[in-house]
């Protein structure tokens, strides 16, 4: 059981090789990369390849450990004893399996996504090393110990705003995404327009890279936000010419919200002419 991509997901050999080897390994497999590089979507197209359930847990900078386990609704409960609700005896009732729970007691091997984990306190990752190690925890209010009956394969995503813990790292199996390159991002796009014409993805992507490439540019587009702007750019039926510009204060691509997402960034390719060393092309 390999995964090697899936007809809407383009995985670079490396990345695949990643994926094999963390559930060869049986580690969770820790993905860092630039936002909009299709981290999150790795852990849906794995599932979907390998026939497996997915479980996601999307992190937030208030989230806990504890929330992926479970939870105790000791409010819901107190409501139900003073409303004479019979359902109160019964604890098991008051407490929300978390994602983890949901995985461990899941009757197949399963994906867990774990999402922009560097959102979390610094302590969020240390907090789960028990159950990642073991593959269990304890519900004290249920005074019962949930042992995972399959491992899942554990996929961890990072868009490396703050450092990890080493003890958190030496658990995981790494893997950086680096940005695709033009071979690579052809290749994606064709997935998303399978017909697109030739001329228009050339002229499309160079001043893509062009862009990427730009000195002091505050924030670079992204992958997603390519597609975003082929999506515009084919609503709109803009034409490859339209993207070769002639002057220097033509230099904004059509559409170019969906590529540049501050002021800074619009004023610094209107002052940069770069788009005359297309002139000669």
């Amino acid at each position: 059981m390999k995964f090697h991509g899936t007809d809407t997901y383009v995985a670079t050999r490396d990345l695949t090789l990643a994926v094999n080897a963390a559930v060869a390994l049986q580690r969770p497999l820790l993905i860092k990369g630039e936002p909009g590089t299709g981290k999150t979507l790795l852990a849906e197209e794995v599932a979907r390849a390998l026939n497996m359930p997915l479980f996601q847990w999307h992190i937030k900078s208030t989230t806990k450990a504890q929330q992926g386990l479970y939870e105790y609704d000791a409010v819901s409960r107190l409501r139900d004893s003073q409303l004479g609700d019979p359902r109160v005896e019964d604890i098991s009732h008051y407490i929300v399996h978390g994602v983890l729970w949901q995985a461990f007691e899941c009757d197949e091997p399963s994906v867990v996504l774990i999402d922009e984990i560097d959102k979390a306190d610094i302590e969020f990752p240390n907090d789960l090393l028990r159950e990642l190690d073991r593959m269990e925890f304890h519900c004290y209010e249920l005074h019962r110990t949930i042992k995972a009956k399959h491992r899942p394969l554990i996929i961890i995503t990072s868009n490396n705003e703050k450092e990890l813990p080493d003890a958190f790292l030496r658990r995981c199996f790494f893997h950086y995404i680096k940005f695709p390159d033009r071979e690579t991002m052809q290749r994606i796009v064709g997935v998303h327009f399978p017909v697109l014409k030739h001329e228009l993805l050339k002229e499309a992507l160079e001043v893509f890279f062009d862009l990427r490439e730009m000195p002091g540019l505050k924030k670079k587009p992204s992958t997603s936000e390519l597609i975003d702007w082929l999506k515009l750019l084919l609503a709109e039926d803009i034409p490859p010419e339209a993207l070769r510009a002639k002057e220097a204060k033509d230099a904004i691509p059509p559409l170019h919200g969906a590529l540049l997402k501050n002021e800074q960034d619009v004023h610094l390719f209107e002052k940069l002419a770069f788009m005359t060393r297309r002139e000669g092309r």
